[in-house]
């Protein structure tokens, strides 16, 4: 993870240029004052739905909690709510294009899935059961696989006992 972490500035430095690229552009269709108008209201827009979507994301927590339910999915649902509005609220018409793509409920699903299986990636099995309840797993019935045959001993020197000192690694 560490090692995608110094494309970070990099990454931020072209969102900032396709976004000033795209003001530029909505500018000259548009005019200046209708795309000011369209960021500040797109930002308008994402700062009232991140407090709607803090409120949610908060609500369906402590819902699953007191029913002693995995929080997981409702987490992952008000994370991408929350990075939407974010989103929204920043100033700029391709973040903002994204956010409200974000809030759309079909997209929205897809994307906590995708960020359900990442986090289950990352955390152990235990934590991911607790977090998301227990997994579903897809079986395809194949070709039955040979049962491997037990390993026989080997027999050293017909069996007789040997004499001599076990040393432990380490220990001379």
């Amino acid at each position: 993870m560490r090692r995608g972490l110094r494309f970070v500035p990099i990454a931020l430095l072209l969102a900032v240029a396709v976004e000033l690229a795209v003001f530029v552009l909505v500018g000259r269709a548009v005019g200046f004052g209708a795309a000011v108008l369209l960021v500040f209201a797109a930002s308008l827009l994402g700062l009232v739905l991140l407090r709607r979507e803090g409120m949610r994301a908060w609500r369906g927590f402590r819902t699953a909690a007191q029913a002693g339910q995995p929080p997981g999915r409702q987490v992952t649902d008000g994370l991408v709510g929350l990075a939407g509005a974010l989103l929204l609220a920043v100033p700029g018409l391709v973040s903002g294009l994204v956010g409200l793509l974000l809030l759309v409920p079909p997209l929205r699903r897809l994307a906590r899935s995708g960020v359900q299986r990442t986090a289950e990636r990352r955390v152990s099995s235990m934590v991911a059961g607790d977090l998301f309840g227990p997994r579903t797993v897809r079986v395809r019935q194949g070709a039955p696989q040979p049962t491997p045959q037990p390993e026989q001993p080997v027999v050293v020197d017909g069996g007789r006992a040997i004499e001599g000192e076990i040393i432990e690694p380490g220990r001379h």
